[in-house]
């Protein structure tokens, strides 16, 4: 599976879209593939579906990142399982669904009233884990480019959503770096 080659199905390679997703998926790839070293896991896997892991974007309304759809941008992770499951790669469409944070749970979902499909939504594999850690560390910009963002920025964002982000990414940064907060 070439994981260009699907993006290119859904994103002209001179749209400013394109740009975005393949800059910010491949700075998600190589830090989730380092991190997958130290691990007995698929590797391959890891770098595709970290390549997709945002494909859905295009379907959001989101015109700073030149994407103009009708969703929420939230809803892109959902998005993106649909449409990676129709492509015939049921596991790497989980990945799209469950990276969104550190993962939405049904609970949230349904308190917050959040336009999602009312399931949970949270990485269950340590593939997927990898991929949403490595994720967070990589902001798009409408430029392009992509912004390298620490773990204190990454604090920070999540306390807007509760201590238990907060926590889970304090125990992934201790998982995948062996460093505690």
């Amino acid at each position: 599976m070439d994981p260009i080659e699907i993006i290119r199905k859904f994103y002209p390679s001179d749209s400013k879209g394109y740009t975005i997703l393949i800059n910010h998926s491949t700075a998600v790839a190589e830090k989730a593939v380092k991190i997958a070293e130290k691990f007995n896991v698929d590797r391959n896997f890891i770098y595709e579906a970290a390549m997709l892991h945002d494909i859905g974007i295009f379907m959001t309304h989101a015109p700073k990142l030149g994407c103009y759809g009708k969703y929420p941008y939230i809803a892109h992770g959902y998005l993106g399982r649909e449409i990676l499951e129709k492509e015939g790669f049921p596991r790497h469409a989980l990945v799209c669904e469950r990276h969104t944070g550190v993962g939405i749970t049904m609970d949230e979902i349904e308190k917050k009233g959040l336009p999602l499909p009312l399931r949970e939504m949270t990485p269950q594999t340590l593939e997927e884990k990898i991929i949403a850690y490595a994720d967070k560390f990589f902001s798009k910009e409408p430029n392009g480019s992509v912004r390298v963002r620490t773990v204190e920025e990454i604090l920070e964002d999540l306390a807007k959503h509760g201590d238990e982000k907060v926590r889970i990414f304090r125990e992934w940064v201790k998982f995948f770096e062996g460093t505690t907060l």
